[in-house]
């Protein structure tokens, strides 16, 4: 082709974009959602979440969701009221960071119009020790260093009554225990709970304290593995799934319910077990 004629269709063809792109708008939207013959509109899905595991797991599903014609648009946050805050505002679609009793203390104190759209897996909160390999090797007056967040106090308290250091007042839901429902504790454990969560790991680290307590997110973020480092572990059989959160008129949302079951499914299940061994566990529902 001569560089004379070369040139005319070049002419021709930015011709023809500039009027296609001065054109209805209302068609060219409407072009861009409908893209392929009989295909159906994509989503686009915001949802926030903490690094690890939410994040990583959210990133796994990622592909299949789009197969379904929703676009995950994963935000990473470290401050955890930041991230239902987000969610009433309306910044994101909904949220995956927070197991059952936190999301229920955070709609009772906010009166967050919230809803549970399912469970998918539980983060066993743990205790690790620089000095002491079993928690039954704690002395008298042993100093237990716990976060600032109060739903994880009741697991807690379960693991330390598990192990014999301490015993709660009859009757207590372990959701709702409190340091003040120890009825017993013949060590005088020192409970010191008013760190940041995000400490925790630095506490450790430091030498701080004879026990400290670390939800998993934060342990397997800074490479620690709580099934192998800690000296204790949450039972598996827990109440506190970590879930997905939404605004309560979303929760019937197409979108959403694509979301849950691309995490309850067995493909993304087997990649939590195979990728976090046993210091995150699947839940189906």
């Amino acid at each position: 082709m001569s560089k004379s004629l070369l040139k005319k269709v070049l002419l021709s063809a930015g011709a023809v974009a500039l009027l296609s792109a001065c054109g209805n708008g209302s068609d060219s939207s409407n072009e861009e959602s409908s893209g392929n013959a009989g295909s159906e509109e994509t989503k686009t899905l915001t949802v926030g979440a903490t690094n690890t595991p939410h994040g990583e797991i959210l990133e796994f599903v990622k592909p299949t969701l789009e197969e379904e014609g929703v676009e995950l648009d994963i935000v990473t946050y470290t401050d955890y009221p930041l991230i239902n805050q987000a969610l009433a505002d309306g910044d994101l679609d909904a949220n995956y960071f927070q197991h059952v009793p936190y999301f229920n203390a955070e709609v009772e104190e906010n009166g967050y119009d919230f809803a549970n759209a399912g469970g998918i897996h539980i983060e066993p909160i743990a205790a690790y020790s620089q000095r002491y390999e079993k928690l039954e090797d704690l002395p008298e007056g042993a100093e237990i260093l716990v976060s600032s967040n109060a739903p994880d106090y009741g697991r807690i308290l379960e693991i330390l009554q598990d192990h014999g250091l301490i015993k709660l007042k009859e009757g207590v839901d372990i959701t709702e225990a409190t340091f003040d429902d120890i009825a017993e504790n013949e060590r005088n454990l020192d409970f010191q709970y008013d760190y940041d969560p995000a400490l925790m790991v630095q506490l450790l680290n430091s030498d701080e304290g004879d026990v400290v307590f670390i939800n998993s997110n934060f342990a397997v973020d800074n490479d620690i593995n709580p099934v192998e480092d800690s000296i204790a572990i949450q039972s598996e059989d827990s109440p506190y799934a970590n879930i997905i959160a939404v605004r309560s008129e979303d929760a019937e949302n197409e979108a959403i319910q694509k979301l849950v079951d691309a995490l309850h499914s067995e493909e993304t299940q087997d990649y939590i077990l195979e990728n976090w061994g046993g210091s995150v566990v699947p839940v189906s529902k």
